[in-house]
Protein backbone atom coordinates (compact mmCIF):
# COMPACT_ATOMS: atom_id res chain seq x y z
CA UNK A 1 0.00 0.00 0.00
CA UNK A 2 1.28 3.46 -0.94
CA UNK A 3 0.59 6.13 1.70
CA UNK A 4 0.73 9.92 1.53
CA UNK A 5 0.50 11.94 4.73
CA UNK A 6 -0.95 15.47 4.56
CA UNK A 7 -0.12 18.07 7.22
CA UNK A 8 -0.69 21.78 7.76
CA UNK A 9 2.03 24.41 7.42
CA UNK A 10 2.98 26.84 10.20
CA UNK A 11 2.35 30.59 10.14
CA UNK A 12 5.89 31.41 11.24
CA UNK A 13 8.66 30.76 8.73
CA UNK A 14 12.41 31.22 8.37
CA UNK A 15 15.23 30.83 5.89
CA UNK A 16 17.94 28.31 6.66
CA UNK A 17 21.49 27.78 5.41
CA UNK A 18 21.82 24.37 7.06
CA UNK A 19 20.73 20.89 5.93
CA UNK A 20 18.50 19.30 4.90
CA UNK A 21 18.86 21.14 1.60
CA UNK A 22 16.13 21.58 -1.01
CA UNK A 23 16.38 19.37 -4.08
CA UNK A 24 13.59 20.64 -6.35
CA UNK A 25 11.09 23.39 -7.11
CA UNK A 26 7.47 23.05 -5.89
CA UNK A 27 5.09 21.30 -8.29
CA UNK A 28 2.62 24.20 -8.41
CA UNK A 29 5.18 27.00 -8.77
CA UNK A 30 3.38 28.60 -11.72
CA UNK A 31 0.11 28.82 -9.84
CA UNK A 32 1.91 30.18 -6.78
CA UNK A 33 3.35 32.96 -8.95
CA UNK A 34 -0.21 33.99 -9.86
CA UNK A 35 -1.07 34.26 -6.18
CA UNK A 36 2.03 36.37 -5.52
CA UNK A 37 0.95 38.72 -8.31
CA UNK A 38 -2.55 38.96 -6.80
CA UNK A 39 -1.21 39.87 -3.35
CA UNK A 40 1.06 42.51 -4.88
CA UNK A 41 -2.02 44.24 -6.29
CA UNK A 42 -3.37 44.79 -2.76
CA UNK A 43 -2.72 47.85 -0.65
CA UNK A 44 -1.03 47.32 2.71
CA UNK A 45 -4.37 47.79 4.43
CA UNK A 46 -6.07 45.25 2.17
CA UNK A 47 -3.26 42.75 2.70
CA UNK A 48 -3.44 43.18 6.47
CA UNK A 49 -7.20 42.53 6.37
CA UNK A 50 -6.51 39.39 4.32
CA UNK A 51 -3.87 38.17 6.76
CA UNK A 52 -5.69 39.32 9.93
CA UNK A 53 -2.42 40.08 11.68
CA UNK A 54 -0.65 42.85 13.58
CA UNK A 55 0.80 45.98 11.97
CA UNK A 56 4.32 44.60 12.41
CA UNK A 57 3.54 41.28 10.72
CA UNK A 58 1.58 43.00 7.96
CA UNK A 59 4.52 45.25 7.12
CA UNK A 60 6.96 42.32 7.23
CA UNK A 61 4.89 40.13 4.93
CA UNK A 62 3.89 42.93 2.57
CA UNK A 63 7.59 43.60 2.05
CA UNK A 64 8.22 39.87 1.57
CA UNK A 65 5.67 39.67 -1.23
CA UNK A 66 6.99 42.84 -2.85
CA UNK A 67 10.46 41.31 -3.20
CA UNK A 68 9.54 37.64 -3.50
CA UNK A 69 11.30 35.50 -6.11
CA UNK A 70 9.90 32.00 -5.77
CA UNK A 71 12.28 30.52 -8.31
CA UNK A 72 15.31 31.50 -6.21
CA UNK A 73 14.16 30.06 -2.88
CA UNK A 74 16.88 28.16 -1.03
CA UNK A 75 15.23 26.63 2.05
CA UNK A 76 13.64 23.18 2.22
CA UNK A 77 9.97 23.35 3.15
CA UNK A 78 10.30 20.98 6.09
CA UNK A 79 12.78 23.29 7.85
CA UNK A 80 11.28 26.58 6.65
CA UNK A 81 8.19 26.20 8.83
CA UNK A 82 8.60 27.03 12.52
CA UNK A 83 6.02 25.78 14.97
CA UNK A 84 5.15 23.13 17.50
CA UNK A 85 4.38 20.47 14.90
CA UNK A 86 7.70 20.98 13.10
CA UNK A 87 9.70 21.13 16.33
CA UNK A 88 8.41 17.65 17.21
CA UNK A 89 8.89 16.42 13.66
CA UNK A 90 12.57 17.41 14.08
CA UNK A 91 13.77 16.97 10.46
CA UNK A 92 17.17 18.51 11.28
CA UNK A 93 18.19 15.41 13.24
CA UNK A 94 16.72 12.79 10.92
CA UNK A 95 18.93 10.24 9.22
CA UNK A 96 19.22 10.22 5.43
CA UNK A 97 16.93 7.19 5.34
CA UNK A 98 14.29 8.92 7.46
CA UNK A 99 14.46 12.06 5.32
CA UNK A 100 14.08 9.96 2.19
CA UNK A 101 10.95 8.37 3.66
CA UNK A 102 9.64 11.81 4.65
CA UNK A 103 10.23 13.29 1.20
CA UNK A 104 8.41 10.41 -0.46
CA UNK A 105 5.46 10.16 1.92
CA UNK A 106 4.79 13.60 3.47
CA UNK A 107 2.95 16.46 1.75
CA UNK A 108 2.58 19.91 3.33
CA UNK A 109 -0.58 21.73 2.27
CA UNK A 110 -0.08 25.44 1.63
CA UNK A 111 -2.25 28.41 0.75
CA UNK A 112 0.48 29.81 -1.51
CA UNK A 113 2.22 26.71 -2.86
CA UNK A 114 -0.75 24.35 -2.86
CA UNK A 115 1.16 21.26 -1.87
CA UNK A 116 4.82 20.78 -1.03
CA UNK A 117 7.18 17.88 -0.69
CA UNK A 118 9.49 18.26 2.33
CA UNK A 119 12.57 18.99 0.23
CA UNK A 120 10.92 21.51 -2.11
CA UNK A 121 12.55 24.94 -2.12
CA UNK A 122 10.38 27.64 -0.53
CA UNK A 123 10.58 31.22 0.65
CA UNK A 124 8.88 32.69 3.76
CA UNK A 125 5.34 33.94 3.14
CA UNK A 126 2.01 34.44 4.89
CA UNK A 127 -1.09 33.19 3.12
CA UNK A 128 -3.44 30.84 4.92
CA UNK A 129 -5.67 28.43 3.02
CA UNK A 130 -8.83 30.08 4.35
CA UNK A 131 -7.78 33.51 3.00
CA UNK A 132 -10.43 35.21 0.86
CA UNK A 133 -8.11 36.15 -1.99
CA UNK A 134 -9.98 36.39 -5.28
CA UNK A 135 -7.89 34.97 -8.15
CA UNK A 136 -8.83 33.55 -11.56
CA UNK A 137 -12.51 34.22 -10.93
CA UNK A 138 -12.51 32.29 -7.65
CA UNK A 139 -13.52 34.05 -4.46
CA UNK A 140 -11.02 32.32 -2.17
CA UNK A 141 -8.08 29.91 -2.10
CA UNK A 142 -10.27 26.84 -1.66
CA UNK A 143 -11.86 27.73 -4.97
CA UNK A 144 -8.52 28.60 -6.55
CA UNK A 145 -6.98 25.23 -5.71
CA UNK A 146 -10.19 23.27 -6.26
CA UNK A 147 -9.52 19.55 -6.73
CA UNK A 148 -5.93 20.09 -7.89
CA UNK A 149 -4.32 18.95 -4.63
CA UNK A 150 -6.37 15.77 -4.34
CA UNK A 151 -5.78 14.91 -7.98
CA UNK A 152 -2.04 15.53 -7.57
CA UNK A 153 -2.00 12.98 -4.75
CA UNK A 154 -3.98 10.56 -6.89
CA UNK A 155 -1.54 11.06 -9.77
CA UNK A 156 1.29 9.96 -7.47
CA UNK A 157 -0.38 6.57 -7.34
CA UNK A 158 -1.06 6.56 -3.62
CA UNK A 159 -3.73 4.21 -2.27
CA UNK A 160 -4.48 6.07 0.96
CA UNK A 161 -4.20 9.67 2.15
CA UNK A 162 -3.40 9.80 5.86
CA UNK A 163 -4.90 13.07 7.06
CA UNK A 164 -2.83 14.60 9.88
CA UNK A 165 -3.80 18.16 8.94
CA UNK A 166 -6.01 20.70 10.70
CA UNK A 167 -9.60 21.02 9.54
CA UNK A 168 -8.77 24.28 7.72
CA UNK A 169 -6.18 22.60 5.51
CA UNK A 170 -7.81 19.19 5.18
CA UNK A 171 -10.75 20.99 3.52
CA UNK A 172 -8.49 21.60 0.52
CA UNK A 173 -8.35 17.84 -0.12
CA UNK A 174 -11.11 15.83 1.56
CA UNK A 175 -14.18 17.23 -0.31
CA UNK A 176 -12.76 15.91 -3.58
CA UNK A 177 -12.35 12.25 -2.66
CA UNK A 178 -13.85 10.18 -5.46
CA UNK A 179 -14.59 6.57 -6.21
CA UNK A 180 -11.57 4.95 -7.77
CA UNK A 181 -9.19 7.45 -6.21
CA UNK A 182 -7.27 7.34 -2.94
CA UNK A 183 -9.47 7.41 0.16
CA UNK A 184 -8.74 9.38 3.34
CA UNK A 185 -7.87 8.08 6.79
CA UNK A 186 -8.01 10.86 9.40
CA UNK A 187 -5.84 10.60 12.52
CA UNK A 188 -7.04 12.40 15.64
CA UNK A 189 -5.18 12.97 18.91
CA UNK A 190 -6.88 13.98 22.14
CA UNK A 191 -8.00 13.20 25.67
CA UNK A 192 -11.26 11.76 26.93
CA UNK A 193 -13.23 14.13 29.12
CA UNK A 194 -16.69 13.15 30.25
CA UNK A 195 -16.73 10.50 27.56
CA UNK A 196 -15.91 12.89 24.72
CA UNK A 197 -12.70 13.40 22.79
CA UNK A 198 -11.14 16.80 23.43
CA UNK A 199 -8.30 18.06 21.26
CA UNK A 200 -6.19 20.81 22.81
CA UNK A 201 -4.66 22.81 19.96
CA UNK A 202 -1.10 22.93 21.27
CA UNK A 203 -0.95 19.26 22.22
CA UNK A 204 -2.57 18.21 18.94
CA UNK A 205 0.19 19.99 16.99
CA UNK A 206 2.86 18.28 19.08
CA UNK A 207 1.17 14.92 18.57
CA UNK A 208 0.94 15.36 14.79
CA UNK A 209 4.62 16.16 14.48
CA UNK A 210 5.58 13.29 16.77
CA UNK A 211 3.32 10.91 14.83
CA UNK A 212 4.91 11.71 11.47
CA UNK A 213 8.41 11.46 12.94
CA UNK A 214 7.51 8.09 14.48
CA UNK A 215 6.34 6.89 11.06
CA UNK A 216 9.55 8.08 9.42
CA UNK A 217 11.71 6.35 12.01
CA UNK A 218 9.94 3.06 11.30
CA UNK A 219 9.60 3.47 7.56
CA UNK A 220 5.85 2.90 7.76
CA UNK A 221 4.35 1.63 4.50
CA UNK A 222 0.94 0.26 5.52
CA UNK A 223 -2.12 1.62 7.31
CA UNK A 224 -2.11 -1.19 9.87
CA UNK A 225 1.31 -0.06 11.09
CA UNK A 226 -0.14 3.30 12.14
CA UNK A 227 -2.19 1.63 14.85
CA UNK A 228 0.92 0.99 16.96
CA UNK A 229 1.65 4.67 17.65
CA UNK A 230 2.22 5.09 21.38
CA UNK A 231 4.41 8.17 21.84
CA UNK A 232 3.46 10.94 24.31
CA UNK A 233 1.29 8.43 26.22
CA UNK A 234 -1.10 7.95 23.30
CA UNK A 235 -2.80 4.68 22.46
CA UNK A 236 -5.30 3.78 19.77
CA UNK A 237 -8.89 3.78 20.99
CA UNK A 238 -10.63 1.07 18.99
CA UNK A 239 -14.08 2.13 20.13
CA UNK A 240 -13.73 5.69 18.84
CA UNK A 241 -11.87 4.71 15.67
CA UNK A 242 -13.61 3.67 12.48
CA UNK A 243 -13.07 2.69 8.87
CA UNK A 244 -11.99 6.21 7.94
CA UNK A 245 -10.43 7.38 11.22
CA UNK A 246 -7.88 6.41 13.82
CA UNK A 247 -8.39 8.06 17.21
CA UNK A 248 -5.44 8.11 19.59
CA UNK A 249 -6.26 8.94 23.20
CA UNK A 250 -3.70 10.25 25.68
CA UNK A 251 -3.61 8.44 28.99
Amino acid sequence: MSLRFIVSPAKKMRTSDAPPWPVRQPAFLGRAERLVAAVRELSLEEAQALWRCSDRLATLNYDRFAHMDLARAETAAVVAYEGIQYTHLAPEVMTEQELAWLDEHLRVLSGLYGMLRPLDAVTPYRLEMQARLAVDGRRDLYGFWGDALYEALAAEGCDLIVNVASVEYARAVTPYVREGGPQVLTCLFGELREGRLRQAATEAKAARGTFVRWCAERGVEGADELRGFSERRYALNEGLSGEDSLVFVRG
